[in-house]
């Protein structure tokens, strides 16, 4: 069930046993309650693949409904704003598709894995891996306010979104949250932030460990306006962690061009 990754952070922390219990919530099915979370969504968070195996993080959305369940192991995305162009030149070249559905208000989270294929304006992902994350560290009016600079922007922000890859397993989307600050700059092309403890599994790190290779994405929410940084991520500690984040390229996308 787990990769190598997954299992070797899960014994660096010291929590083999307990992953292995957690792991059991992972399906490959989207339930009939989850098919109704994704489809209340108006955005999600998307992690691809680009042609040379580095991820990009990424931002859809549309009217409820613009991602839906068309059966327990599709799941059809029909986006009407958000990066719509990057995702399909990605799934053109790479079908490593993972998506998360959140709910700030309420603090839910679910993350869909699979693969993916571009259907007219759609996109068709056929399901690997589904389940929902623990409601820890989710802002209910989540903050990371555009700056002139990128890095202004994200020690402002108490919430980012992490898209990573794993060669064999394909792509993951999760989400990042803490006290406003919780990312810092530690070097003109470098951030770190704390690994707090959530569900033990090391979706992400994992990934990490194998494949470096990462994005950030965080999004204005007032604006709609939203920063991808794409680098490579290092994991420093065992039972306490923190993530090294070099940064190697800037996107910014304003509002109206979404």
């Amino acid at each position: 069930m787990y990769h190598d990754g997954e299992l070797e952070m899960q014994r660096r922390a010291g929590v083999t046993e307990l992953a292995s219990r957690v792991g059991r919530i992972i399906g490959d099915e989207l339930t009939a309650q989850a098919a109704m979370f994704i489809a209340a969504r108006q955005f999600a968070i998307v992690a691809t693949v680009d042609g040379d195996g580095a991820p990009h993080a990424s931002l859809l959305g549309g009217a409820p409904g613009f991602a839906h369940a068309s059966d327990p192991q599709t799941l059809v995305v029909a986006p009407r704003f958000g990066h719509r162009d990057r995702v399909a030149a990605d799934l053109a070249v790479r079908d490593a598709f993972g998506l998360l559905a959140i709910d700030f208000p309420n603090k839910r989270r679910m993350r869909i894995n699979g693969r993916a294929a571009i259907d007219g304006d759609a996109i068709t992902v056929v399901t690997t891996e589904v389940y929902s994350n623990c409601p820890q560290y989710i802002s209910v009016n989540p903050s990371a306010p555009a700056r002139d600079s990128w890095q202004e922007w994200v020690v402002g922000a108490d919430t980012f979104f992490i898209a990573s890859v794993h060669p064999m397993r394909g792509a993951d989307a999760s989400h990042r949250g803490g006290p406003r600050g919780f990312v810092r700059v530690e070097a003109p092309s470098r951030l770190v932030w704390p690994d707090y403890s959530g569900n033990n599994m090391f979706n992400t790190l994992g990934n990490v460990t194998i494949e470096p290779r990462s994005a950030l994405l965080f999004v204005d929410f007032a604006s709609g306006a939203t920063l991808e940084l794409r680098g490579r991520a290092t994991v420093r500690g065992d039972t306490e962690r923190e993530i090294a984040f070099d940064v190697d390229e800037v996107n910014r996308t304003a509002a109206e061009n979404l």
